[in-house]
Formats: structure tokens, sequence, C-alpha cells
């Protein structure tokens, strides 16, 4: 399987949930996955789910080169701490367990296009990863406006979106939670590779694979 790249079309809509749970089903699996969660901001909780679920003892800082305390975007958290994120850094630690894992599973930091840096976007980076690109679409009234905005700003960028992860932020089903995905799926032609209810605890890697093969 290819190294591959979460994103989603906001923050707090399930990246790390997602990235958690591929990880957990290609260990089950036999495959030997790291996750990789360059930017963290607030606190290191997404981080340390990952390496909870990768069962290492990898440290913290291996899987989150870049943690800045205040919870807002990652250059404006930046900028309060005065410093500058280091793209770099993140490329190398990225490349560190690219030679110690079979897999690696890179996580975003809130939305497609948050800003990181002067004149620097999160799709920015991406771009330097080069990645297959999985989009977790939180699954709510709005949500198809964000992914069509979200899958045209991936391609723009030259990357391809592998395919979409639909998740339910709630146990409670509206109309559009029950059209979201037949709409996405009329108007691209990008692949669904899972609906996940609410509080699911596997994935159903078969699509995955296919999407990333």
């Amino acid at each position: 399987m290819k190294n591959f790249l979460v994103t989603g079309t906001d923050t707090e809509i399930g990246k790390t949930y997602v990235t958690t749970l591929i990880i957990q089903s290609l260990k089950a699996k036999g495959v030997n996955v790291a996750g990789y969660k360059p930017i963290a901001c607030g606190d290191r909780q997404d981080p340390r789910q990952i390496r909870e679920a990768m069962q290492s003892d990898i440290s913290l800082e291996e899987i989150n080169p870049v943690y800045l305390k205040n919870a807002t975007c990652p250059y404006v958290a930046a900028k309060l701490e005065n410093i500058e994120i280091d793209c770099g850094l993140i490329m190398r630690g990225y490349e560190q367990l690219v030679s110690q894992f079979e897999t690696v599973i890179v996580e975003g930091v809130g939305g497609w296009e948050v800003p990181i840096g002067p004149q620097k976007l999160f799709s920015d980076l991406a771009v330097e990863f080069g990645l297959p690109v999985i989009l977790v679409v939180g699954n709510k009234l709005g949500a198809l406006n964000h992914a069509l905005l979200t899958l045209e700003a991936i391609q723009a960028k030259g990357l391809e979106c592998a395919g979409i992860i639909f998740n339910n932020v709630s146990d409670s089903w509206n109309t559009a939670c029950v059209t979201n995905r037949s709409m996405i799926e009329e108007f691209t032609k990008v692949p669904v590779l899972a609906e996940l209810i609410h509080g699911q605890d596997y994935f159903d890697l078969d699509d995955l694979a296919t999407a990333l093969s």
C-alpha cells in the first residue's frame, strides 16, 4: 500500500479518528504502519491517539515535530510563539518514518487551505509531500459545498484525491446526512471509500487498498 495524506473539509470533523481507524486496521493485517501529524496546535491529543493506535514506543516528537500551544491556525500560533514553522524539519521527519515503516499516513492540520506560514498554506506543504489524498468529510448540512470546494482545491494543486470518507459526526441523521453521499457520487468521479457511522470502531480496508493500489 502507498503512503497517503489525510485531510478534511474543516477542523474537528474526524481526521484523527479516521487515521487511527486505518492504522489499527492495517496493523491487524500485519502491516508495519506509522501515522505522522506534522503540525499540532493547542494540545497533543491527536499525535497521542496516533501513537496509541500504532502500539509503538516511538516518541511524540517523531510523530509530531511541530507542536504549537495555541489552539488557532498554525501561522497565528507560530507568530504568538515568535517562531516560524520549519517545513524542512517536517519533511525530514517524514523521510525518517518512511525509512522505518511500510506505510506512513500523514494527517493534515485543520482544513486544506489553513495558513501555516507567510504566504504558505497547508496545501502548499501537501504538494511537498506529493501523496495521494484521502478527504474526510464531516457528514452534515453544508458538507457538499465544503467537499466540492476542497476537491477542486486539491486538484488545482496537481494532486490526486484517491477517495472520500464520510464521517457521521453525530448519531442523529437528517436529510442532508442521508443524501450527501449520493450527491458527491453524482457530481464527482472521486470514489467514496467509506461512510462511517458515529462511533464506528473498525474500518474495511478493501476499498482503500483498491484506491491506493
